[in-house]
């Protein structure tokens, strides 16, 4: 019920255009700071992959994580330098525009337990809090925004028309 209020009511969409633009400021500056201010996230990963979370028996919660990062991110580290600073601006220009919400709040929640994986938590559980919100809402949350014309675009120009499928609830 309170899924469908989301998703259809317009009363919900003005909420949601709230809950987006502050979230999506979040992510824009957060993003921004990072693409002006010489962001390096070797540092980082090196620090979060010598002190990984560890659980009340003090051993390691998620090592696969650990080791994907050691594996992959650390070695590859240039790449993350791209595209967590661009990520986080793309998420927020999305979430304030309206445009693409449903992707934007997507990709914001992949950063978000990105970063509560390695012990990160300040303001976290807040925004996967409003992401997934902002996800379930899925269109409606995009309404007062650039959504409004996006997606029946895409829906026209891709999908050629095609209505999505849909579940009864």
């Amino acid at each position: 019920m309170f899924a469908r209020w989301l998703r259809e009511n317009k009363i919900a969409a003005g909420i949601l255009t709230v809950l987006r633009l502050y979230l999506g400021y979040s992510w824009f500056t957060a993003g921004f700071h990072k693409l002006t201010g010489g962001f390096d996230a070797a540092g980082f990963l090196k620090g979060v992959t010598a002190n990984p979370v560890k659980g009340p028996d003090g051993a390691v919660v998620y090592g696969w994580y650990v080791e994907f990062l050691k594996g992959f991110a650390i070695p590859n580290v240039d790449i993350f330098n791209f595209i967590v600073p661009w990520g986080e601006t793309l998420v927020g220009l999305g979430l304030i525009l309206g445009c693409l919400t449903t992707a934007a709040a997507f990709f914001a929640l992949v950063m978000n337990f990105a970063f509560f994986l390695v012990g990160t938590v300040s303001h976290i559980p807040t925004d996967i809090f409003l992401g997934m919100i902002i996800l379930i809402a899925g269109y409606n949350a995009g309404h007062f925004g650039l959504d409004r014309w996006v997606v029946p675009f895409f829906r026209k120009a891709v999908f050629k028309g095609k209505e999505p499928i849909r579940q009864n609830a």
